[in-house]
Parts: C-alpha cells; sequence; structure tokens
C-alpha cells in the first residue's frame, strides 16, 4: 500500500484552516453547488430516509439531502468545515470523524453522499468499505470528482501554468491522483470491491462564471488544498507569471470579454448495496 501520510497530513492542516474552508466555500464551490441535484436525485433521497454525508464540507450537499426531506448525518475532519455546516444545516447533526473509520452501528442509514471528498482521502477504497457497512440492504451511495483536463478547462489552466512558470523546486507529496474515481475502470471495480453493485457514472457540466479571466488562479490558491501547496511558495515573480498565464488561456479558450465561463465539470458516481 501506498504511504501518503505526508498528503494525509497536508489535507488535514489545510482544510481546518478557517480562511481556506471559507474561501472555497465562496468562490471554488460555486461549481460544485450544481452537483448537488443530480448527487441528490443519484442517492433518491426521500422524506424518512437517514442521510449520511460523508466529507460534508461547508453542507452543500447535506443542505439538498435535507431539502429533499431526510433525515441528515454530516461528518468531516475539518472543524472550519463542520462550522460552516451547521450554519448551513442547522437541524443536522455534525460531527468531526474519519469517513474511513465511522463511528456508526453496522445497517444504520438509507443513503450515503461524499461530495468532492473522495481525492482528500488517502485510500479511498477503505471509505467505500465502511460506507456499505453503515447502510441498510437496498442503501444507495453517490460521490462526486471533478473530472481531468482536458475536460476541466479550471483544472488545466492551473497547472499547465504552474508547468510552465512554476519554481520546479516546489512539489507535493505522494497522492493519491485527484481525478482517479471519476475514471468508470477506476470506480466501478474498487465500488465492486466492496460490496455495491448497480455502478453508474453521469457528468454535470459545472462551470464558474468569472469576471476576472485570472480569477481560476485565485480560486486554487485561496481555496484549496493541494492547489494552495502548489502555489503558496512559489515566488513572487513566479505567482505573477502563473496567474497572468491563467488569464491568458481563459481569454484564448473561452473569448475576449466578461463573464468567461470555465469548465470544470463533475462525474457523479453512484451505485446501490449488492443483493
Amino acid at each position: 500500500m501506498d504511504d501518503f501520510g505526508a498528503f494525509s497530513a497536508l489535507e488535514q492542516q489545510g482544510w481546518s484552516d478557517d480562511a481556506t474552508a471559507s474561501a472555497y466555500a465562496s468562490a471554488f464551490a460555486d461549481a460544485a453547488l450544481q452537483c448537488v441535484p443530480a448527487m441528490v436525485a443519484a442517492v433518491r433521497a426521500s422524506p424518512g430516509d437517514q442521510a449520511l454525508d460523508l466529507c460534508c464540507g461547508h453542507g452543500i450537499v447535506a443542505r439538498g439531502l435535507a431539502d429533499a426531506g431526510a433525515a441528515v448525518t454530516g461528518i468531516d475532519f475539518s472543524p472550519a468545515m463542520l462550522a460552516l455546516a451547521r450554519k448551513s444545516v442547522p437541524e443536522g447533526t455534525f460531527r468531526k470523524a474519519d469517513a474511513t473509520a465511522l463511528p456508526f452501528d453496522d445497517d444504520s442509514f438509507d443513503v450515503i453522499t461524499i461530495g468532492f471528498g473522495v481525492p482528500h482521502l488517502p485510500h479511498p477504497p477503505h471509505c467505500f468499505a465502511e460506507a456499505r457497512r453503515v447502510l441498510r440492504p437496498g442503501g444507495r451511495i453517490a460521490f462526486s470528482v471533478w473530472q481531468a483536463p482536458p475536460a476541466s478547462q479550471a483544472f488545466g489552466f492551473v497547472f499547465a501554468a504552474v508547468a510552465a512558470h512554476g519554481d520546479p523546486s516546489v512539489s507535493l507529496p505522494p497522492a493519491p491522483g485527484a481525478h482517479d474515481y471519476a475514471d468508470p475502470d477506476v470506480a466501478g471495480p474498487a465500488l465492486r470491491e466492496a460490496g455495491f453493485g448497480d455502478v453508474k457514472l453521469e457528468t454535470v457540466d459545472s462551470h464558474w462564471m468569472v469576471d476576472d479571466p485570472c480569477a481560476p488562479y485565485d480560486y486554487f490558491i485561496e481555496g484549496t488544498v493541494r492547489g494552495s501547496a502548489l502555489l503558496r511558495p512559489q515566488p513572487e515573480t513566479n505567482k505573477t507569471a502563473i496567474r497572468e498565464f491563467v488569464g491568458k488561456q481563459v481569454i484564448e479558450a473561452c473569448g475576449e470579454t466578461s463573464p468567461w465561463r470555465v469548465a470544470i465539470p463533475a462525474a457523479i458516481v453512484s451505485a446501490r448495496v449488492a443483493n
């Protein structure tokens, strides 16, 4: 098994920062919000369901589940995110916990969602196994993952800019691929191994509408952990060059005038407990 201990520590520390959590919620997550209806529909949330939102973040999927009538429990490793989630879904129950070692009895929930949390886990199959354990017979799971470039202009523009103008001495610790589980050939076998069947994948054409063509750089450096770990340590001249190159790419791909529509599509993967 790969050793992603340094990556896990980076994630834990980064997402517990109030400023990073708030920046994600206020800007980057505009695209994540567009995926909530598909997530709720994928698990067929309905009144009376017991729903568990893993890696709940600031609570947008939990809000969607609650609006569908489900009783919502959310967990996250970030106290900063949990504070935001409690404000968004005051009727929900939120607690700090590990998605790979859930503090719940077997057969406790009808549906489970994971909104963009899978890439932040060092070993997602451990999470899927725990999800299967706490789901009731017939229970459903759905998770979202950002698609990779070239479909994702947002990721493509920012990381192409880093490749072109970044200081090569700045690097990230070994980590799972950020887009691995948007691939059905990765997600499907992992879910089936955990005891799920009827695996499906759909795409949501989520996007950002921005008035500044350099905004994707700002969203990554201020409201992500992997992105900020790669961008914040850059020398100032490199940061400037990276940001300007992001803006140049947005204008070339998305037009000369604002607002710019920057694609950041998501895969919604769903499954149900196998018979």
